[in-house]
């Protein structure tokens, strides 16, 4: 049988003309479409009740956890700089649920960007709200000009990490975020880092949880980036254990 992945749904938070100015549930088609390559079932999540989490995180063998909006600051016990973007407050709490369960539960992860923030402030960490303005070494760009689907800087992968199983000891990237880890909630470990010191990757320092958190989206660089399929196959792997 197909592992069943439970992906984070988001929402369009303003009327589009092209859904008749009808609020929309949705997810990046990539995710969807990886998922499946690697042989798992997607099952979107949309945002609800953080109570609704458990009832969904028993139901799927694995979570993905998606890109999108500011995590807000306020979970981190920060107040918003001048210089942070759209947050989603109830797409935070409903999401924090999620992991909360997923890790009572033990079903691996896999995190992407806001996903990997959204784990790390759940798990009691904290956010570089704008890099621009608050990571003083930042000699790279992070939020590219280049389309999506190529990369544009390199990870450099720690000897003796899942990921260096999968990937080796470096890899490229693409890049599209103004925020990053600060301060790695417990439990998580760096294991890749950009060439300016962020971090863009963690795992579990737990053997018993099942979790790889990225920075970067492989999502938009599927299906030509082969080693970008790998994030996909892997977690459907995991999820089958």
């Amino acid at each position: 049988m197909r592992p069943l992945i439970g992906i984070t749904g988001n929402q369009l938070l303003e009327a589009v003309p092209a859904f008749s100015g009808i609020s929309v549930a949705y997810t990046p088609i990539g995710f969807v479409k990886g998922v499946q390559a690697a042989g798992g079932n997607p099952l979107i999540i949309p945002i609800g009740a953080p109570e609704t989490a458990a009832d969904y995180i028993a139901k799927i063998d694995g979570l993905l956890l998606t890109g999108g909006q500011d995590v807000s600051p306020n979970f981190y016990g920060e107040e918003p700089s001048l210089h942070i973007g759209a947050t989603f407050p109830l797409r935070d709490d409903f999401e924090m649920a999620l992991v909360e369960e997923a890790l009572k539960q033990k079903k691996p992860i896999l995190a992407v960007c806001r996903g990997l923030q959204i784990l790390n402030v759940q798990m009691g960490g904290s956010l570089y709200q704008d890099l621009a303005h608050e990571y003083p070494d930042m000699r790279i760009q992070h939020v590219q000009k280049t389309d999506f689907k190529y990369a544009t800087h390199s990870v450099i992968v720690m000897e003796g990490s899942h990921l260096h199983e999968l990937v080796g000891e470096k890899l490229s990237v693409n890049s599209f975020h103004h925020q990053a880890l600060k301060v790695v909630a417990k439990g998580l470990q760096p294991v890749g880092y950009s060439p300016d010191g962020l971090v863009e990757a963690v795992e579990a320092t737990d053997p018993e949880q099942s979790i790889l958190a990225i920075q970067w989206h492989p999502e938009t660089m599927i299906p030509e980036a082969k080693n970008m399929r790998l994030f996909f196959e892997d977690l459907v792997a995991r999820a089958a254990r």
